[in-house]
């Protein structure tokens, strides 16, 4: 199985990715894992282009996804997660691989905002919460496990965040009509989505 997870932020497509790896045995590949996990000559380049604060090219994202492909671990299938995002990359990832189905996490912008605006970071260990869904902290704006300061991401706001949503529409119109895809509700809970995941896939 050869598949691309897609859904706008908050959808839980992540969550959603990773447990349908481990029931079909596929590998997980985000874009922000695999960047992180590069090593060798290609590592250097990586560490190049984001130490100067600029995007790794779709080019090479694909070179490093290419190489990922071809591991041993994704040998009996594979799901993208956060990759393609548009029809620039969705061209280059043809050139590499087929893809069977494309499974799209749907959520109402409304809900993408309520969930992404609740969500708060700690500044000092990095644990996620939610005051919107779950998890929330035990007493609001302290984290439970170190008693750092939640915060919100400067980019967490309704503003930025329709902007984003924008954009993703937009994007996520050109993978859609190019693959044969399925559509989740995800305004669900998480055991509920999985399972509609699973039924789509069986």
């Amino acid at each position: 199985m050869k598949l691309i997870f897609v859904g706008p932020q908050g959808s839980g497509k992540g969550t959603q990715a990773k447990r349908i790896a481990r029931k079909f045995g596929l590998c997980h590949i985000s874009t922000g894992d695999l960047l992180r996990e590069v090593d060798g000559e290609l590592k250097t380049e990586v560490d190049k282009i984001m130490s100067r604060g600029d995007l790794v090219s779709d080019e090479l994202i694909v070179r490093i996804l290419k190489e990922k492909l071809e591991s041993d671990e994704c040998k009996s299938g594979f799901i993208l997660d956060g990759f393609p995002r548009n029809v620039a990359q969705v061209e280059e990832l043809a050139k590499i691989t087929e893809i069977d189905r494309v499974v799209e996490i749907a959520i109402s912008d409304e809900e993408s905002v309520r969930r992404i605006s609740g969500r708060r970071g700690c500044g000092k260990c990095g644990a996620i919460y939610n005051i919107a869904t779950a998890p929330k902290p035990k007493v609001e704006g302290v984290c439970d496990d170190c008693g750092g300061e939640l915060i919100q991401r400067k980019d967490d706001n309704e503003e930025a965040l329709r902007e984003r949503l924008k954009v993703y529409h937009e994007d996520t119109e050109s993978i859609l009509e190019r693959y044969t895809s399925v559509r989740v509700d995800g305004e669900q809970s998480i055991e509920k989505v999985f399972e509609g995941v699973v039924e789509v896939l069986d």
